[in-house]
């Protein structure tokens, strides 16, 4: 038996209370509970004794197994030691704890071990054991969200009630999950209601609250509105602008604005401290007499802690560690109070490597705890152990911002209630899926809060067998919350998907979250006809003032489309509207707005009802797309799922989806409107611990394969991590055979990014490396591939203890009674008009009632719509189990059919979502499948789709320099292999290209492979995939010689060659091509074959997916209306453009001009002339000059790329973007100038500096904006054993209503940039600094964005190139603002010499140099004020 005394006296068995108030008391604390249990202990069978007070630091005392009782503070440090001896018992743990935590009062207690098991029963946590189990009580589930909240609440009699009230209310409560536990309680617990202890204005009484679970949006909300804690950053020195600049780059290419949002810390300070990883520099080293030259730190001629030099330490992942600087404690501690002063309260600690070498955030944080002076101490490398710099600063300043958030939040909501809720188990849902108490709840952990409960929900309600019908199989399931903003869905199939990195307005959170991804469009999302299309959001009407028809003037939205289609029925919907609040929804209200849609050009000839059903089709696609992605992007098959539909307006819509996306099953819970909140009832309590790790599990060679090189380390450390877990989870309340521990390691392939947490296998004991054969199993399937020839190695061990939550038993089969009685008629809009439906109250329905679509049931939170060829069968608990009949027939045309195809706007926007949809996925494919840094990390690839002429259709919107010029390469290889004498083209075909000149490259390391698809042994349509390889051969490594003066200097050329012919890949074909350039005096053959190899694979891949989304689309409407709804699209874009170079012709004349200069003084001119009636023009690029001798000549396709850019972004709206923007213009492009040169010219550079500056002479003739830095600053290092290449932000220009933004690429390019302990990592550099240039844009009545600081110092001799521009001439401001600093390549030597080695330089750098980059800014518009 468990026993809890809370007595200074040692009796085992019995307690009693005693408050420790004054000096008195404590003096008599001491000696009864030290003293006295020692006299006493030698009589006794064990026991634990413990004390909680509150205190400004932590201790804690340890009675040891040899009997000393030890005192350590929270460092670790031995404060105190004195010496017990207890002979012939086995020695008890006496723990004696002080803490801070906000949330425990000044509490005497003391626990006793089960003397059967020798456990310790929980401290604190013992009466909520106790509460918990306590069916007389109150239990209460409670989902927080931003407009309503939501309650679930077992009684006594275990009844279940729900409550639904508005989140803020202030003329009436002051806090909603509080006034619906009031208002539960004063309804159904009579006695203390006759007692008046539930009256409104007073504290609650807990004495019959069992326990509260919550789910909240305070942390997300905070988050979204950047109103969080005040708060600091301490980094490491170098790094002070890392976090703002992020991975540099921007959320939507296409705004030049360039908008992010606001940085969560209004104060960041650089510690001077460094630690390094010793593999690269220690490898050099074999002489363990020399190494000793290296243990003592050194400082090197600029000042810095010299590379190599100080004391090894081996790391918590094993990697050793060199602290080349620990920080000074004094100057830390004069930046902390200059924090203080500022009236900060919360302070994140982020340095270099802590998550393999803590030691210097932890001397930080225990410094500023002493201080006593701030709230909220947030160190990464205990917020996140995980790798990247970036992404765990993110997650430590997230910790940091929000926690104070909740803490303030918490402690509000504890003062609604008597002392009695500190007996009370309260906990928190967190982002993982899992419970935690409310003292270990953080902010960055809050994020998911409030749908994870909803994941929760129906996985435990619509993933479960029914009894009976042992032929029923247990289907995936599909989660779609809708919500008034935006919509969540999610995927179960027996355990909880997670994620490890996302980014959540901005800030990038490295932490276990729920895989859940949300689209912008809800029930408030805004209707709009833009362009000749519908258009559903991503704006939203919000709650205030919300839609037409809540009668606040507000905006037309999906709620008023549902609501004019009889799909939502006044008459059942509160009366909570209008100025008194007691009126109905406003249907003539939104009737009204619909009918003035019917004005515009878009909707003339459409009936009111039809535009409105019109928006719902465009709303459900726009919400199917993300169910897409997060099925076949993964594998999965979508019609093999359920469609669990939950949230106040999924309902309405879910029939409609599943329809559309194949799905045979929806499944609606009876509390599907709060079913969040029901989904917490049911949640388990989790505990996760995780630590970093570096080793190899399995090897890739096949003399090694057998070994189990991490087996003593693994079995170690994931054995610690689980007591650890145990541990925590008892100290809640949970006994230890609650408790089951699920172990977990974070795997990846050698020279891959892609990281797989794998559970341990079920399989584990039967089988030799179990983890590696699962994550090989999971690859596959999610990538298609395995990668042969690379180890398989350890990222993170990870254990999670779980104490299940209750789940609800199998349903029973039920035999089907009838169609129950409808309460009402009313009339409804469907696909095939108004129909005069039946509408149930759901109260009145029974198990085994069937109701025919179409239908409205009316739940007392939500409107069910049963569309036509819909079957809802209520379940034995009163759910939905709604069967739609999907057909193979097509909504639209007959494939014989004839007759002509109309365009029709609905279908326009219907069609323009899928097909970009279908890039994208192939854009998520290759990402996932390719092996290089290039294509999995810094994203620097692009897919599209193409008519049968090669005509563009949808480019995802990755790299804007690829934009157009994939189009040239397609058009090209169909001309060739149709021409007379070649083969022709054949199904099992695919095409690889990359010449620039001849077969419309952009440059040489851009290779373009490009899949013919067939319909009836036609050709129907295109998709290509477009990737820049790190090393295709040429003069240097990453084939970007800066001094390259023909093509052939800078790789392999590939004008047409049929990558895989007949199904099959002609790898020693391309290899060959691929080797080629090493014939060539001077020249190499490319350096990373395996590589390029597994690229291209990727690419084939990539367009392998495209085919079989097309192929799925063309089933479901006919080849004839795709292929009809591919040039209505392009017809749409070209419409836009048109309307834009019109109004610009209106404003400001019919012809434009602009020209700039190159830095060796060869100018881009431009001449616009635009036909005012039609819209067309000629953009006439006479007065540019020759080409070079050099290799920044730039082929037409990048010219045509960098206009279709300029003028998407010029038309300021999300318009499909494709041939048809460029439909209106009319080239002329001299020939054997620097934008049209010839065939054998250098162009490596074209693609990546003049592309930028077109686009800038394109934007100065049209006066958009000042110039951005205007390059694209391309490095390159390597040796004979790697190869790397990266691009480096700058500032953006500034523009008439903007500043431009610092630190972030610009116009042509968005590659992100690898993290710096990545870097350092994986090669053999260390990243010195990489900050802002502050002072580098332009000066402005708007500023121009700076450029940046990139300083990289090689561990061993390597060839470091620099291929740049604006290091000569300055970025343009605009409308009298002023121009940006150029920018600036020095090497700095290492006897501090700095030279300046000019924008294009190729040279070998030795240890103890560096090279730095100092990228120019953007341009100031308008006269400074």
């Amino acid at each position: 038996m468990i026993s809890t005394l809370f007595v200074t006296l040692f009796i085992p068995n019995t307690y009693s209370k005693l408050r420790i108030y004054s000096l008195k008391h404590q003096i008599l604390f001491f000696w009864l509970s030290i003293v006295l249990p020692l006299l006493v202990f030698p009589f006794s069978k064990g026991g634990v004794l413990a004390f909680s007070t509150s205190n400004s630091r932590n201790s804690f005392s340890t009675l040891t197994p040899s009997g000393k009782i030890e005192t350590r503070l929270p460092s670790g440090k031995l404060s105190s030691r004195f010496h017990y001896k207890r002979p012939r018992v086995r020695p008890s743990i006496v723990n004696i704890i002080t803490t801070n935590s906000p949330f425990k009062k000044n509490i005497l207690y003391m626990t006793l071990p089960d003397q059967n098991t020798g456990t310790p029963s929980p401290t604190a946590s013992t009466a909520d054991t106790i509460a918990q189990q306590d069916h007389r009580k109150f239990h209460f589930s409670i989902d927080r969200g931003g407009t309503f909240t939501d309650i679930h609440c077992i009684l006594p009699n275990q009844q279940e009630i729900i409550r639904k009230i508005l989140s803020e209310d202030p003329d009436n409560y002051p806090d909603a999950p509080t006034e619906g536990i009031r208002r539960i309680l004063f309804e159904y617990d009579a006695e203390n209601t006759k007692k008046g202890k539930y009256k409104r204005g007073d504290k609650v009484c807990t004495e019959n609250i069992g326990s509260i679970r919550m789910g909240t949006t305070v942390a997300t909300n905070a988050l979204l509105e950047r109103k969080g804690e005040r708060m600091g950053l301490l980094i490491t020195k170098g790094f002070k602008d890392l976090l703002k600049i992020g991975n540099q780059s921007r959320q939507d290419i296409f705004d030049l604005t360039c908008y992010a949002p606001e940085l969560l810390y209004e104060s960041v300070k650089e510690v001077d401290e460094r630690v390094m990883l010793a593999n690269f520099f220690d490898e050099q080293i074999q002489d363990d007499k020399i190494m000793t030259i290296f243990e003592e730190a050194a400082v090197d001629v600029l000042g810095s802690p010299k590379a190599g030099y100080g004391r090894r330490v081996e790391g918590i992942t094993g990697e050793k560690v060199i602290v080349l600087k620990p920080p000074d404690l004094n100057d830390v501690r004069i930046q902390l109070e200059d924090f203080r002063k500022e009236g900060i309260k919360s302070v994140a600690i982020v340095l270099a490597h802590s998550y393999t070498f803590p030691e210097h955030e932890e001397m930080i944080g225990k410094l500023a705890m002493e201080m006593n002076c701030f709230t909220e101490i947030s160190m990464s490398c205990k917020v996140m152990p995980m790798v990247k710099l970036v992404n765990r600063g993110h997650t430590a300043c997230a910790a940091a911002y929000l926690t104070p958030k909740i803490t303030t939040y918490l402690g509000s909501f504890r003062q609604g209630f008597d002392e009695g809720l500190k007996n009370v188990m309260l906990t928190f849902m967190k982002s993982d899926g899992g419970l935690t108490p409310v003292d270990n709840f953080g902010g960055h952990q809050a994020i998911l809060s409030g749908p994870a409960g909803g994941v929760i929900g129906y996985a435990k309600t619509a993933f479960r067998k029914i009894t009976g019908d042992e032929s029923e199989k247990v289907m995936p399931v599909i989660g779609f919350d809708m919500g008034g903003t935006s919509t969540d869905v999610s995927r179960y199939d027996g355990s909880l998907e997670l994620v490890f990195e996302t980014t959540t307005a901005g800030v990038s959170i490295q932490a276990p979250q729920l895989d859940i991804n949300t689209v912008a469009a809800g029930g408030g999302s805004r209707l709009f006809m833009k362009s000749g299309m519908f258009v559903v959001g991503p704006e939203s009407a919000g709650a205030h003032p919300g839609p037409v028809c809540y009668r606040k003037n507000g905006h037309l939205a999906v709620t008023d489309a549902n609501l004019i289609l009889g799909r939502i029925l006044p008459e059942y919907f509160p009366s909570i509207f209008g100025p008194n609040e007691d009126q109905p929804l406003d249907l003539e209200g939104a009737r009204k707005a619909f009918s003035q849609l019917r004005e515009t050009e878009e909707g003339h000839t459409y009936s009111l009802e039809e535009i409105a059903y019109g928006f719902l089709k465009v709303a459900n696609e726009a919400m199917c797309r993300p169910i897409r992605n997060l099925t076949q992007m993964k594998g999965f098959d979508i019609t093999n799922h359920k469609l669990a539909c939950f949230g106040g307006a999924g309902p309405q819509h879910a029939c409609a989806m599943a329809k559309a996306l194949g799905m045979s099953k929806v499944f609606i819970h009876r509390y599907g409107g709060i079913l969040s909140a029901y989904g917490l009832s049911m949640a388990d309590a989790v505990n996760e611990v995780q630590e970093p790790a570096a080793g190899v599990y399995q090897y890739a060679h096949p003399d090694r394969s057998d070994e189990d090189p991490s087996r003593s380390m693994r079995e170690e450390r994931l054995e610690f991590l689980a007591n650890v877990a145990t541990k925590n989870l008892m100290r809640q309340g949970y006994s230890k055979d609650e408790i089951m521990v699920e172990r977990y390691i974070n795997l990846r392939y050698q020279g891959t990014d892609t990281a797989i947490m794998i559970r341990e296998p079920s399989f584990a004991s039967a089988c030799h490396l179990p983890y590696a054969d699962a994550f090989r199993a999971h690859y596959k399937r999610e990538f298609g591939f395995e990668l042969e020839g690379r180890d398989i190695v350890i990222d993170d061990y990870r254990v999670r203890g779980v104490v299940p939550g209750k789940s609800p038993k199998d349903s029973k089969v039920v035999s089907s009674i009838g169609a129950p009685i409808a309460m009402s008629k009313q009339r409804a809009y469907f696909e095939s008009g108004w129909e005069e439906v039946d509408v149930y109250n759901i109260d009145d329905l029974k198990p085994g009632h069937e109701i025919l679509g179409p239908a409205i049931i009316v739940q007392s939170i939500s409107t069910i719509v049963l569309e036509i060829g819909c079957t809802a069968l209520v379940t034995s608990d009163g759910d939905l189990d709604i069967t739609v009949e999907t057909q193979n027939t097509r909504d639209s045309d007959d494939e014989s059919s004839n007759g002509e195809i109309v365009e029709d706007p609905v279908q326009l926007s219907i069609f323009s979502h899928r097909f970009m949809g279908i890039a994208e996925q192939m854009g998520r494919t290759l990402q996932r499948t390719a092996i290089s840094v290039n294509m999995k990390e810094r994203l620097d690839f692009s897919c599209a789709l193409f008519t049968s002429d090669g005509g563009l259709v949808a480019n995802a919107p990755h790299i804007p320099v690829h934009l157009g010029a994939m189009q040239s390469a397609v058009r090209f290889q169909v001309e060739y292999w149709n021409s007379d004498g070649r083969e022709g083209l054949k199904e099992g075909d695919v095409l690889v290209s990359n010449h620039p000149q001849l077969a419309g490259g952009s440059h040489l390391p851009d290779i373009t492979v490009i899949t013919p698809v067939f319909h009836n042994g036609k050709i129907i349509f295109f998709l290509a995939s477009r990737g820049h390889h790190a090393d295709i051969g040429g003069i240097s490594p990453g084939s970007m010689p800066p001094y390259s003066t023909k093509l052939e200097d800078e790789g392999a050329m590939i004008i047409a060659f049929k990558l895989v012919r007949d199904g099959k890949f002609q790898e020693e074909g391309i290899t060959e091509i691929l080797q080629a350039p090493g014939k060539i005096p001077g020249n190499s053959g490319t350096r990373n074959l395996h590589d390029n190899l597994s690229d291209l694979r990727a690419q084939v891949a990539a367009n392998n997916s495209g085919i079989r989304l097309l192929k799925e689309l063309i089933d479901e409407y006919g080849l004839r209306t795709v292929d009809a709804y591919m040039h209505f699209i392009q017809r749409n874009a070209e419409h836009s453009v048109r309307s834009m170079l019109k109004d610009f012709a209106k404003d400001h004349g019919s012809r434009a001009e602009a020209v700039d200069f190159m830095d060796d003084g060869t100018p881009i001119k431009l001449t616009i002339d635009i036909d005012s009636e039609t819209g067309s023009a000629i953009f006439d690029f006479e007065g540019t000059g020759p080409q070079v001798l050099s290799n920044h000549n730039a082929p037409p396709a990048v010219t045509y790329s960098a206009v279709i850019y300029s003028l998407r972004s010029l038309v300021g709206q999300d318009i499909p973007l494709n041939q048809g923007c460029l439909a209106p213009i009319t080239f002329k492009i001299p020939q054997f100038s620097l934008l049209n040169p010839s065939n054998d010219a250098g162009v490596v550079g074209g693609n990546v500096v003049t592309s930028q500056r077109v686009v800038d002479v394109v934007l100065k003739a049209f006066k958009a904006c000042a110039a951005s830095q205007g390059c694209m600053n391309n490095l390159t290092f390597g040796d004979g054993k790697f190869g790397y290449y990266e691009t480096i932000a700058g500032g953006a220009g500034a523009g008439p209503h903007w500043e431009g933004r610092s630190g972030v690429h610009t116009h042509c390019t968005n590659t992100r940039i690898t993290d710096p302990e990545i870097l350092e990592r994986r090669y053999p550099v260390l990243l010195r600094e990489f900050s802002l240039r502050r002072g580098s844009g332009g000066e402005g009545q708007f500023k121009g964005g700076d450029g940046v600081i990139r300083e990289i110092e090689p561990l061993r001799p390597l060839v470091m190139s620099i291929l740049s521009e604006r290091r000569a001439l300055q970025p343009y401001g605009m409308a009298g603002g002023g121009p940006a600093q150029r920018g600036r390549n020095l090497l700095l030597k290492n006897n501090g010499l700095a030279i300046n080695i000019g924008g294009k330089c190729s040279t070998t750098i030795d240890t103890g140099d560096r090279l730095r980059i100092e990228t120019p800014g953007g341009g100031g518009y308008g006269k400074p004020l």
